[in-house]
């Protein structure tokens, strides 16, 4: 059967971002636990056919205020921290109970604006994220609410996980909200407003469609899903705006619109997400130092191999872990471009060595390769 690229079956890789208004009745500040648990069970079925989920939760201040009595009025900013310190650890309990149910393993991890703009720590989030994946897990990720300032903080989680998904090189981001998707106007207030189901180009007519964020919990609105579907499809994932206060709101994008799925916003971008990777690679960044590599680590890298310490024979400049390096020849022929797994100083000391001899000259244990396949482009 073939599998409409418009549903959430064409995932491989998918990151849901969802909004306090879901996850939190507002009357009480309690966590909607019958919405939770058909959410996890629709996480749970992503997950049996293969694919790998990540969830960006909004919530740990909403339900962290009520705790604290904090409520019928706007919190100041370090009010909104204590909350969120209170609030995350029963969001953490509560989506740990609901993906239990059925036998798979939550990771609570905190990220702030920092931790994606910095090239070192995006790659150290990226790293924790690919191994939890790999392992079976479901990361469950928020904004670090309890540390961030008014400076550094998204301010909404729609930005937050399109940043997470370029992270992580996903192929589909959903973003549940309490509409249905993207109208040619706001449709609480023109009756002639016309859902558009897809969207292959973020013009000013698309950006001048967003209206107000909705009153409540929610601190996002059409503006901020617009900025994450930018993010997203400059990375190369497309990402879908779907009504999340049905039950199972997942399940309901498991079929097009006219095969009867739920009516939501598709946007779509160019390429895949690792062509979008590799071509950002390849163009917008100048090499801070280089590897130098033997013959035979040269042709194995046209062959489509990730590189290994073992071909390198030198290294040029002064760079971080993270840095983009250019690989070349000892006669000076440029043969790729990456980004190294080791700092300059590093590389020097594993140069000709083979992978597993890395922890012992190291001391700790990093990549096996030197730059990955992923994270390189041929010259």
């Amino acid at each position: 059967m073939t599998v409409s690229p418009n549903t959430l079956r064409a995932a491989r890789r998918l990151v849901v971002k969802i909004g306090s208004a879901l996850l939190v009745d507002e009357t009480d500040g309690r966590i909607r636990r019958a919405w939770l648990d058909a959410l996890a069970d629709d996480v749970a079925a992503c997950r049996a056919r293969g694919q790998e989920v990540v969830v960006v939760s909004s919530g740990a201040i909403a339900v962290g205020r009520e705790h604290l009595g904090l409520v019928g009025r706007p919190l100041r900013l370090e009010e909104k921290q204590a909350a969120a310190a209170t609030g995350q650890i029963r969001l953490a309990h509560a989506y740990q109970e609901t993906l239990a149910r059925h036998g798979l393993t939550v990771a609570q991890v905190l990220l702030t604006l920092d931790d994606t703009e910095d090239r070192r720590r995006h790659l150290n989030g990226r790293a924790t994220l690919e191994t939890l994946l790999r392992l079976g897990a479901v990361p469950v990720i928020n904004e670090n609410d309890t540390v961030a300032t008014a400076e550094i903080r998204f301010g909404d989680n729609d930005r937050l996980a399109a940043r997470v998904a370029q992270m992580i090189s996903a192929d589909t981001l959903v973003l549940l909200s309490d509409i249905d998707g993207l109208y040619t106007a706001d449709p609480r207030k023109d009756p002639d407003a016309v859902l558009i189901p897809e969207v292959r180009e973020l013009t000013s007519e698309i950006e001048g469609m967003a209206g107000e964020p909705p009153p409540g919990y929610s601190s996002g609105g059409m503006v901020t899903k617009i900025a994450a579907a930018r993010i997203a499809i400059a990375a190369g994932c497309r990402m879908a705006i779907a009504k999340g206060k049905r039950m199972n709101p997942l399940a309901a994008l498991d079929h097009a619109p006219e095969e009867g799925g739920a009516p939501c916003t598709w946007f779509l971008p160019a390429g895949e997400p690792l062509t979008a990777r590799k071509r950002w690679i390849a163009g917008h960044l100048a090499p801070a130092g280089a590897l130098v590599v033997d013959e035979g680590a040269a042709a194995a890298l046209r062959r489509g191999t990730s590189l290994l310490p073992k071909g390198v024979v030198g290294v040029e400049g002064d760079f971080e872990r993270g840095d983009l390096v250019a690989v070349r020849t000892a006669g000076g022929r440029v043969v790729a471009r990456g980004l190294s797994a080791y700092s300059a100083m590093d590389a020097r000391l594993i140069l000709g060595h083979h992978s597993q001899e890395i922890a012992e000259i190291l001391g700790w244990r990093g990549r096996d390769e030197m730059i990955h396949r992923d994270d390189m482009v041929l010259a």
